[in-house]
């Protein structure tokens, strides 16, 4: 089973937290349509992946909208994020377009990979995002190593790492913890529990104290929070307290946020519906739609109406179906361009790549 949500009572509690007093009717209302622009973006992803039009992994984030939507909304100039293969809602959150986004998943040129990289590789680092990556916890080193180059060059700033419940059992990621602590590195990991490692419970897979994931923490004497991500209010709340923490201590936090995919791990996860009951991922969908709890929130607060609600969705399905029709007319890469993109210093034929002497001279 899933772990378990936190009661009604407690959804609604931090609408009148400080971050969440300064949002304009504005900001709620894009916070809504970039939930909307993802969910749209993904289903449309999912039909076509299905058609045959996409090669590789597809790896949906539908159900998890509101987590990379509540963070980033955070975030300043400075601040970073870097998060791992199930990185399509974070890249459409920080600014980057339905086309390219499709277009590498079609294996396009006008991807923002150039069609190299696919699902698990998108990458604006004019937007502060530094990917999408297919290891295992292999962006929580990255993230550390990003942290510190803010705090070396003098930058009030912090990255947000993102994983899945499964990579921290991996060893990169109790390193990154361990040098974040002892360090004093603004990284903030977010651990995005789906209940899920693959298709393992979280209580077949991860051992941990009886608070949950992120009390490991403990371990390196590293603050730490849980998080109702079916909530932004309360998603906002707790994760602006890491970010003051980072841009004003320089010391990391290890945050979970409780959500919950839809679909499968991957697109080709045949096995949906045998480690989890259909029982179970149909309360998910009609009682904890973190989309649809923020739109009833909304129409509460009578910041919006449903006909309001209604041409916003209609907006982002025809933006999404667009993206796809830009990325079938979009050309394959050139064979020629096989070797480029792979490291940049033989793209730009520096000394380093001439020689292969990246770190050592005589």
């Amino acid at each position: 089973m899933a772990q378990k949500k936190k009661t009604a009572a407690k959804k609604t509690s931090f609408a009148t937290d400080p971050i969440n007093k300064k949002l304009t009717k504005a900001d709620k209302v894009e916070m809504l349509r970039k939930m909307l622009r993802i969910r749209r973006f993904e289903q449309e992803s999912l039909r076509h992946y299905v058609g045959g039009k996409m090669g590789g992994f597809l790896h949906l984030y539908i159900g998890q909208e509101s987590v990379c939507v509540g963070t980033i909304s955070l975030l300043g100039d400075d601040d970073h994020v870097i998060t791992a293969y199930r990185d399509h809602g974070h890249a459409l959150t920080v600014g980057m377009n339905m086309n390219e986004c499709m277009a590498e998943l079609f294996g396009k040129q006008t991807g923002c990979s150039k069609g190299k990289g696919g699902s698990m590789h998108y990458f604006a680092p004019d937007k502060n995002y530094w990917g999408g990556h297919g290891i295992v916890a292999g962006q929580t080193p990255l993230g550390a190593g990003i942290a510190y180059a803010l705090k070396y060059q003098g930058k009030k700033g912090c990255c947000l790492c993102y994983m899945g419940d499964g990579a921290i059992n991996q060893g990169a990621f109790h390193e990154s913890l361990n040098l974040a602590e002892l360090w004093d590195l603004p990284v903030i990991y977010i651990i995005e529990n789906n209940g899920y490692s693959m298709g393992t419970s979280q209580a077949r897979s991860s051992a941990h104290p009886p608070e949950g994931l992120a009390a490991r923490a403990k371990g390196y004497d590293m603050a730490w929070d849980q998080v109702n991500g079916e909530d932004i209010y309360e998603i906002r709340a707790k994760t602006q307290k890491a970010i003051d923490r980072a841009h004003n201590e320089s010391k990391p936090t290890l945050l979970e946020i409780a959500t919950y995919r839809w679909e499968g791990h991957s697109v080709a996860d045949a096995n949906k519906e045998k480690y989890r009951t259909k029982a179970e991922i149909e309360k998910y969908k009609n009682e904890h739609d973190p989309l649809r709890l923020w739109t009833q929130t909304l129409i509460k607060e009578k910041v919006i109406t449903q006909a309001d609600f209604d041409k916003m969705n209609k907006e982002a399905a025809a933006e999404a179906k667009a993206s796809a029709e830009f990325a079938e007319k979009s050309p394959f890469p050139d064979e020629s361009e096989i070797m480029d993109d792979v490291y940049w210093e033989v793209d730009n034929n520096t000394e380093s790549g001439r020689t292969g002497r990246h770190f050592f001279h005589d």
